[in-house]
């Protein structure tokens, strides 16, 4: 199994992924270049499909750290959004939903992340819409802001979004514990993030 591979095993063993929603394609892991958006909308929603995902959580257009493969990401989920070929007249994430994953956290590996939003921190998205599967995308903030840790929660908690995120001090730990795992992808400038980035502490993320 490649480096990159195995890191992501075990990073997603830290969390409550399981392995069998992994999936890590052959696509290079290069900040520098951006993936097929044809070839990236087929796979996620080849695995939308088979995994009847009904929620999607992926970068935004500025891919948090200007990464292109995160880009790439968004290029491809926003195609399949605006082009509605995404899964229609879906019952939406329950207690009882079906999430599934495709990478860990943001800055280990390029990444699109299905997972299960807490009906109050969202606006209705526990509800049955006719708008079927739903797309958030994770809010890139200025520099200044992305490496001030803690203190971004109040700055984010006046800022309008759909959907805030703060973790807790466990759950943070649990975040920078995954993150060690991904051996292959822990370059200094990873470091920084681990002790400073906003990310492991809030996220804000907004409706496409």
């Amino acid at each position: 199994m490649e480096p990159c591979n195995w890191g992501m095993h075990s990073a997603c063993r830290r969390v409550v992924c399981m392995s069998r929603n992994f999936a890590c394609r052959d696509l290079p892991d290069d900040p520098a270049v951006e993936w097929d958006t044809q070839l990236l909308a087929t796979l996620v929603l080849k695995h939308i499909e088979a995994k009847n995902i009904d929620l999607v959580v992926t970068f935004d257009a500025g891919g948090v750290s200007g990464h292109a493969n995160h880009i790439s990401l968004h290029t491809a989920v926003r195609y399949l959004h605006s082009e509605g070929k995404l899964p229609e007249e879906q019952a939406l994430l329950s207690a009882h939903g079906n999430p599934g994953w495709i990478t860990d956290t943001e800055g280990s590996h390029s990444a699109l992340l299905f997972g299960e939003l807490d009906a109050t921190t969202s606006p209705d998205l526990t509800q049955e819409d006719p708008a079927g599967c739903r797309v958030l995308v994770l809010e890139s903030v200025n520099l200044c802001r992305k490496y001030i840790s803690f203190l971004d929660v109040l700055i984010s908690c006046l800022l309008p979004t759909d959907a805030l995120f703060i973790l807790t001090e466990e759950e943070t730990e649990q975040a920078k514990r995954a993150m060690q795992c991904h051996r292959s992808q822990l370059l200094w400038f990873r470091q920084l993030h681990l002790l400073f980035s906003r990310y492991l502490v809030v996220n804000s993320l907004r409706l496409l």
